[in-house]
């Protein structure tokens, strides 16, 4: 056994899955790592997210650290401003500014034998014996090929990438595409807009929810003065996410309960039987990621709202053509089209051992032994990676535990068992053979279109409970791994 040494780590992205791990780092005496942040600022999705109606579908208690609870929420489902604070504050309270570098976009990784060298696009170097990508999902923004797009004389904006300068106020406003982000914007703009238009391809099931619900004051203060009330709450929200997970995995009389009030929530709202039928999806509800709103069908049924279900021909200098005929007179085009969920690190250059590219090693779809590690690339883990449980556990409880696990292998690289760590391509085959087994009965695989498909076709979500991903990240298992000195590389 080698002496004791000190690893360098390159923490990719400062959104909740770079937090949790540069936290966990710090907490387990591993103090050597940067963080390189493409955007001017840490949060991550909720840095380059703040479009009109921002708000988190999680509840508040659940969307938030197990180590930093924060009391004092505004809201039970918190608006976006107030939860990139949030991410901020934790940042600060533990100490990573100096561990931070902002406007630092990874533009090439490569291995180079026995660890990594990362480059910026400024050109700076950073060599490191292990990288962490923590890049999420939800940051490289889809834009739809529309013919005559650049013809349009009045403004276009991405939700992703919203110009606060840019007045809405009186404004006749396109919105396409569905989904959370869809239904919040039209929420949103609807009251001072003149005319909003939300062009929908495909209608989504949205369960009417009290999304702008203040968290009583009362129970701030409570949970402030007694932390073991907040930290039993928020099991206790561990909990209902728990059902959840039953009801999106597992056919039951749950998955039926819920989906029935998802049904109810449409004929109660809407009671003109055409706008109705223009609303009602062709797929079961819960299939796609599910939407919340407490406003979106009364948003639609306001004099100054239409809902345009046929498809886009083409954009014009003023407006937007459909397939029936009409031109609709738009001053403002705002794509709520969502991200490129799939590319995850890309597209940066990613070369692995023997010169792999990311792209070569996901040719098929991007995939990942238990959601962090990837054949052909030793020394690398992901966090929200692969098979990530975007649609049944909350996320920053996945990222703590991805980030412990990672950091095992990390704690056995600097006491000298290993120079290199690799997972293996049997492994990793037999963790999507069981994730596609258990993702059978799951509501993601009943027949919708959703981003959860990868370019392969297969369901790019983890099928299993939050036991059984935490027993999968429980213990490095060697008998999955290529662990080498460096002589041997």
């Amino acid at each position: 056994m080698r002496a004791s040494r000190e690893p360098r780590i390159v923490i990719i992205g400062a959104g909740v899955s770079g937090i949790a791990s540069a936290i966990t780092l710090q907490r387990n005496g591993f103090h050597d790592f940067v963080i390189l942040e493409k955007g001017s600022d840490v949060g991550g999705v909720w840095h380059w997210n703040h479009y009109p109606g921002l708000t988190c579908d999680v509840p508040s208690q659940l969307y938030q650290f197990g180590f930093a609870p924060k009391a004092d929420w505004s809201r039970i489902f918190a608006p976006g401003p107030e939860i990139q604070r949030y991410l901020a504050d934790v940042f600060e309270e533990y100490g990573l500014r100096p561990h931070l570098r902002v406007n630092a976009e990874v533009t090439a990784a490569t291995f180079t034998g026995s660890g990594w060298r990362v480059e910026t696009g400024d050109g700076t170097v950073h060599e490191a014996d292990f990288v962490i990508a923590a890049t999420g999902v939800l940051h490289h923004p889809a834009m739809p090929e529309l013919p005559g797009l650049d013809e349009f004389t009045g403004e276009i904006l991405h939700t992703a990438r919203w110009d606060d300068s840019v007045a809405t106020d009186g404004r006749r406003i396109a919105v396409i595409g569905t989904g959370s982000t869809g239904v919040q914007v039209v929420s949103a703009l609807q009251p001072k807009a003149e005319q909003i238009t939300h062009f929908v391809r495909s209608p989504q099931w949205v369960i009417w929810a009290p999304m702008r619900l203040p968290q009583p004051p009362l129970l701030g203060a409570v949970l402030d003065r007694l932390p073991q009330v907040n930290k039993a709450l928020y099991q206790v929200g561990m909990t209902g996410a728990r059902m959840f997970t039953d009801v999106v995995t597992r056919p039951s009389w749950r998955r039926r309960t819920v989906q029935e009030y998802a049904r109810l929530s449409l004929r109660a709202q809407v009671r003109d039987p055409e706008l109705r039928e223009q609303l009602t999806p062709d797929y079961q509800p819960l299939c796609k990621r599910q939407v919340l709103s407490g406003s979106y069908y009364r948003a639609l049924r306001a004099r100054n709202a239409e809902l345009v279900t046929d498809g886009i021909e083409a954009v014009t200098p003023t407006g937007i053509r459909t397939a029936d005929g009409r031109h609709h007179e738009v001053d403002m085009i705002v794509f709520a089209t969502g991200f490129k969920a799939h590319n995850y690190m890309r597209p940066m250059n990613l070369v692995g051992r023997e010169g792999i590219s990311i792209d070569d090693a996901w040719a098929k779809g991007p995939r990942a032994y238990r959601m962090t590690a990837i054949p052909g690339f030793p020394n690398l883990f992901t966090v929200l990676g692969p098979n990530s449980p975007t649609g049944s556990i909350p996320l920053h409880h996945a990222a703590e535990v991805t980030a412990r696990y990672i950091t095992a292998w990390i704690h056995r690289w600097r006491t000298g068992e290993f120079d290199t760590v690799e997972v293996t391509e049997a492994a990793t085959i037999r963790f999507e053979q069981e994730v596609a087994e258990a993702l059978t009965p799951t509501v993601w695989n009943t027949g919708c279109n959703s981003w959860y498909f990868t370019e392969g076709g297969s369901i790019d979500l983890l099928p299993f409970d939050r036991a059984t991903m935490e027993q999968m990240l429980a213990v490095p298992d060697d008998n999955d791994f290529h662990l080498r000195d460096a002589i041997a590389n």
